[in-house]
């Protein structure tokens, strides 16, 4: 996927104010997509504001691209590195936690929240509780903390815009439809990398194989999770609070060439699909434009030349963690909350060579049961529980890690 700025510009008609956007995780890969859109169309949109991690100077490469008024950066000892690449602007700077959460609240029409994680749920809830338009692309605040966010949502009348290629297919395949008159909503998968290997290979595999994704270039914990296939189990518990749907009417298909994104079957017996190739840059801009629609520079769909698409049953015994996130989703209560803290966990420790691939699933299996045992699986009332029973999990999950590598019972998994 391409995600460099190019020179073409977009432009919508004259006369018209800029709107303000605010771009949350702006390094990433979301946000460097993103970043290509705004620069393409530069009379349109304007840069309240932007944020990142830790990546300092990427950060202060895309402020000068879009000419941002506000940058945050979370990790305080790149403040100063920032404000020094910065000097001579009119940029203004700050660091920190609160500093994100700043940027998000800053005055605008849109806040794309594309921060990967835990982190990204405060800011982001911060935005909608001023009634801020938010497109989502954190997977995060509502595996986390579905119920409060949508609460919100509702309360401040904020309207919350897909970004994941899954749910923006569905949500532009609704049309507006009643949710009532839904038989099924489906979404598909890859299949990652390991689509076609052995239960004994995909245990086997290393991390150049996991982040070697056949279709899509994301960061390496998305990745991780696509090639676990747990991204379908989170974006599942994703629609089933984005679009209010119960969790029986939610299914999931294996595609592997990524046309198809997202089905919607109705009561009439009748389907709709989003298509389009795998490129980020279209749901980006469905949410950046909505409701109009604006050109991108992606490859246009050819179904003739493609000549055949091809869907599988996906299996929950080579891709355990799917099934994981399946059941979460139909208990509910906290159990996602817990099944995304240990998985970020898991995967953080897969990444750095200290657990094996099905470590991953292993890890996540039992700390849902630990949290079932011992009541941290609760349903969280309030963002603030749900991210309370995420810090719980974590250190849970990265002491268990730690006791587990020092006895050598992970080392093989």
């Amino acid at each position: 996927m391409t995600t460099g700025a190019g020179s073409e510009q977009f432009t919508r008609p004259r006369g018209r104010a800029p709107k303000r956007v605010v771009l949350l995780g702006a390094t990433g890969s979301i946000g460097r997509s993103t970043v290509d859109l705004l620069m393409r169309d530069p009379e349109s949109y304007s840069v309240a504001a932007i944020a990142g991690g830790r990546d300092h100077a990427a950060l202060a490469r895309t402020a000068l691209a879009v000419k941002a008024e506000f940058v945050a950066i979370r990790d305080e000892d790149g403040y100063a590195a920032l404000k020094e690449a910065l000097s001579g602007t009119n940029i203004q700077v700050a660091a920190g936690r609160e500093a994100v959460i700043e940027a998000a609240t800053r005055e605008a029409d849109l806040v794309v929240s594309a921060i990967v994680g835990a982190a990204g749920v405060e800011p982001t809830h911060a935005a909608l509780s001023l009634g801020r338009a938010v497109a989502l692309a954190n997977k995060e605040c509502l595996v986390c903390a579905g119920a409060p966010f949508m609460r919100m949502a509702h309360d401040k009348n904020a309207r919350l815009l897909p970004i994941d290629s899954e749910h923006n297919a569905i949500f532009q395949a609704l049309g507006g439809e009643d949710v009532s008159r839904i038989e099924k909503m489906t979404i598909t998968a890859s299949g990652g990398p390991f689509r076609s290997w052995s239960k004994e290979a995909i245990a086997a595999a290393t991390v150049e194989q996991a982040l070697n994704h056949p279709n899509w270039a994301m960061g390496p914990k998305n990745t991780i999770d696509s090639a676990t296939l747990m991204n379908k189990g989170l974006e599942l518990i994703e629609a089933h609070h984005i679009f209010g749907v119960p969790a029986e009417k939610l299914d999931v298909i294996v595609h592997p060439q990524s046309i198809v994104h997202g089905l919607v079957s109705f009561a009439d017996g009748s389907v709709t699909a989003g298509l389009a190739r795998p490129d980020m840059r279209v749901p980006i801009a469905h949410c950046l434009a909505y409701p109009e629609r604006i050109e991108t520079p992606a490859p246009r769909l050819d179904l003739v030349a493609l000549g055949a698409l091809t869907f599988e049953k996906p299996d929950l015994e080579r891709f355990p963690a799917l099934g994981l996130a399946l059941d979460a989703m139909r208990a509910g209560g906290g159990l996602p909350t817990v099944l995304n803290a240990a998985n970020e966990i898991a995967v953080e420790a897969f990444l750095s060579g200290r657990i094996g691939f099905s470590g991953i699933a292993a890890h996540v299996a039992d700390a849902l049961e630990a949290a079932l045992l011992d009541g941290t699986a609760r349903e969280p009332a309030t963002v603030e529980d749900a991210l309370a029973i995420d810090h719980i999990v974590r250190e849970r999950s990265r002491g268990a890690l730690a006791m587990n590598q020092a006895s050598g019972m992970l080392t093989l998994q």
